[in-house]
């Protein structure tokens, strides 16, 4: 197996850094150049970043019904690119005050799903797309009771329309392979908790 590359301090120049916008998120254009796998400096390169929070998002499931919840609303990016920008998708939010990611988990469980989480595990830490973006994403299973939930949920004041509903695990993972379930952190969690859930069901349920 080929060794990773790890960098040194020297590895990356940034020669000039420009805020280009500032709205909800931020843009700066970077010119810069990195050490390459030769051990030289290469080239300037001029490289756009999209500057956001880190987000934390959780798949909330219940182990003694093998179920979870899922919302669905509008995304604006999918909005000319899928027939129905209304995605099903993991309750998430931002990390955007001095909290740590399994406090966010918690709140957005409680404002996006009307959900008590009663335990966290974490599932992994990943860059979602780092060519172009620093967002850096906490992923966790959320143990929660089923019963009850539904309905719509969400904050007013920030525009949210979210609808709640509780999807048997298989239905949910067949959702995956049909490409109805179509964004990253929903396939990532809901694989995960394929290759997991026996042991999952034996600790929580």
């Amino acid at each position: 197996m080929t060794e990773t590359f790890k960098p040194g301090p020297d590895a990356v120049e940034i020669i000039e850094r420009e805020e280009c916008f500032r709205g909800f998120y931020r843009l700066d254009r970077f010119h810069l150049r990195h050490r390459q796998f030769s051990g030289e400096m290469g080239p300037v390169l001029r490289r756009e970043l999209f500057i956001r929070h880190d987000a934390v998002c959780v798949l909330p499931y219940d182990a003694v019904t093998d179920t979870v919840v899922l919302i669905e609303q509008f995304r604006v990016g999918a909005m000319h690119k899928a027939s129905n920008p209304w995605l099903v998708e993991l309750v998430a939010g931002l990390i955007d005050k001095n909290e740590e990611p399994d406090e966010v988990a918690l709140r957005e469980a409680e404002e996006e799903a009307g959900l008590t989480l009663t335990s966290l595990w974490p599932i992994t830490r990943y860059f979602p797309s780092p060519g172009g973006s620093d967002e850096f994403v906490h992923l966790f299973l959320g143990r929660c009771s089923s019963a009850g939930v539904g309905g719509v949920h969400g904050l007013e004041e920030e525009g949210e329309d979210i609808r709640v509903q509780v999807w048997p695990f298989e239905d949910a993972l067949q959702a995956v392979k049909d490409g109805q379930i179509n964004n990253a952190a929903s396939i990532i969690a809901l694989q995960w908790l394929a290759l997991n859930r026996a042991e999952v069901r034996g600790l929580w349920g």
